[in-house]
């Protein structure tokens, strides 16, 4: 028998890695999931709507562009004609790709801030309104990064601004939503062993000597897996967090120490 809701989930990017870690734990939690991503991993996204139905929670699959506003507030729009309401939002999409800054274009540079920042963005503008017409609350959470509080070599500059960008904006909109009992958070992730490891890998630091670096930042001499950040969001995305917004919170393996 299928428990009481604990309310409506949308995660985005959840096609694979953090997101679909999110997306699975959140129904272990009692929620109903909306899983969105783009087109190319409408396959993934089946598959995860199946497991997380075997777990015994609704849920259905969105392909939207969260860079794309009329497609972010369709998105919110279906999820709200469908079960009635929205009560979690987390906002995992992005992309990433070394490219130094002797090579970014102001192309590729407006591409990472489009679905990260913008997409984040739009994101939080559509739950919350969505929250605020509800009436009693919610949860907004996005995804920073480590190199959104400290610029790492690692990543284009792009990635780093936009993971900076998002602490900021996450601050901005605690304060906007906070008298509407909503509360707005992100994750700071480490190194996290995910299918977008291989973006930031170049010929001479092949992936086998990336991780090794990356287990070097960690006093713990390891890197974390996408569970450890699903942990931090189930936390985030409950009652239990309700004096907790406007914070960027690290899961780093004490790569940065706030």
């Amino acid at each position: 028998m299928t428990s009481e809701s604990k309310g409506i989930a949308i995660v985005t990017g959840a096609g694979q890695g953090i997101g679909k870690a999110i997306a699975l734990r959140l129904a272990d939690d009692g929620f109903d999931i909306v899983v969105n991503d783009i087109a190319a991993q409408s396959e993934a996204l089946a598959g995860i709507v199946d497991e997380i139905k075997a777990k015994g929670r609704a849920s259905s699959a969105h392909v939207a562009d969260v860079s794309l506003e009329e497609e972010v507030r369709g998105m919110v729009e279906q999820v709200v004609a469908t079960y009635g309401r929205l009560d979690v939002m987390i906002a995992n999409a992005g992309i990433c790709g070394y490219i130094p800054m002797s090579e970014m274009t102001a192309e590729k540079w407006d591409r990472v801030m489009a679905v990260n920042t913008r997409g984040t963005f739009l994101c939080y503008k559509y739950a919350g309104a969505q929250m605020i017409k509800q009436g009693d609350g919610g949860r907004i959470i996005g995804a920073s990064s480590i190199v959104g509080k400290q610029g790492g070599f690692l990543f284009n500059p792009a990635y780093v601004a936009s993971k900076f960008a998002i602490r900021g904006l996450t601050q901005a909109a605690a304060m906007e939503y906070g008298p509407h009992k909503i509360t707005v958070n992100a994750y700071a992730p480490g190194a996290i062993d995910t299918a977008m490891l291989p973006q930031i890998t170049t010929a001479e630091t092949p992936r086998d000597a990336l991780m090794d670096q990356m287990k070097k930042m960690s006093p713990l001499g390891t890197v974390g897996v996408p569970a450890d950040i699903a942990n931090i969001v189930s936390f985030i995305a409950s009652k239990d967090s309700q004096f907790i917004t406007g914070q960027s919170i690290s899961v780093n393996g004490g790569g940065f120490f706030d």
